[in-house]
């Protein structure tokens, strides 16, 4: 959650970097088929060949899931476990799945990653001073980095999603022009998709975001419990949240993108 500034501009410049990537790369509009390496749009049953066997039929829900599995993580290494590709009717999360979620992203090997290098930032530019130095510091800012992480996460996507009965999973919209899908996704820090399938302004993420702050200052060194402070970490989370949609979105572009793009150069390595 308190993140700084030079950490918040890496995820910033990584996320654009690889949005522009995608936009630079492309050399036709999404709607263009004629592709076979492409990777298909929806999984809409009146779209599969006719002439499929119904062997392969069955066989599709392993093969979807399978794919599905791979593409779990961003970039390989990021977890993406609350994306839901399409906008079609989708049976609502119960409770302890939405906790079991939260958990999920919270213990996810990556994070403890991220955790550790944004622990190593404060202790480098000594930020939260009274956690002082050396291993003792670097335990401490790793501690209350950690905390910040789980805190955000189950208020986030657990707690306020169950009382409110409000699904804490983002619905990519995957289609249309490159400036309506990346306002979609920004919009979605505003809108919040109910249980029952209905919208409705997005809650857990700004009041989520804000208890979690708020149980913050009771592990936090007592310079950093200030109304500014924790204003200014709200916003950050803020930002965070909304490039992570972001990434949310375009993610399966990007990566039908790269994979074309390696098909094509063995492709010439074989000519």
């Amino acid at each position: 959650m308190k993140l700084t500034h030079f950490a918040l501009a890496g995820l910033l410049t990584v996320s654009i970097l690889s949005l522009v990537t995608f936009c630079a790369g492309q050399s036709a509009p999404q709607t263009q088929t004629s592709d076979p390496t492409a990777l298909p749009k929806q999984d809409k049953p009146g779209e599969q060949p006719s002439a499929q066997s119904n062997s392969q039929d069955q066989n599709n829900p392993v093969q979807v899931d399978t794919e599905k599995k791979k593409n779990d993580r961003m970039f390989y290494v990021m977890p993406n476990y609350l994306t839901v590709d399409g906008q079609s009717q989708v049976a609502p999360v119960s409770w302890k799945e939405k906790f079991a979620m939260a958990a999920k992203g919270s213990f996810d090997p990556y994070e403890f990653t991220i955790i550790g290098i944004v622990a190593g930032i404060r202790q480098a530019e000594n930020s939260d001073e009274e956690f002082g130095q050396g291993m003792k510091g670097y335990a401490k800012r790793y501690g209350a980095a950690f905390a910040d992480q789980v805190d955000g996460n189950v208020m986030v996507g657990g707690v306020f999603p169950t009382i409110l009965k409000i699904d804490p999973r983002y619905f990519r919209l995957g289609r249309g022009r490159f400036v309506h899908r990346f306002g979609y996704a920004v919009s979605r820090v505003l809108i919040a998709r109910k249980d029952s399938g209905g919208r409705m302004f997005n809650i857990p993420e700004f009041a989520g975001n804000a208890t979690a702050i708020a149980i913050s200052n009771v592990y936090y060194p007592a310079d950093d419990r200030n109304a500014s402070a924790n204003f200014n970490n709200w916003g950050v989370q803020m930002g965070l949240d909304a490039f992570g949609n972001e990434l949310k979105e375009f993610w399966p572009d990007i990566h039908g993108y790269l994979q074309r793009r390696h098909a094509r150069r063995l492709q010439k390595a074989i000519n």
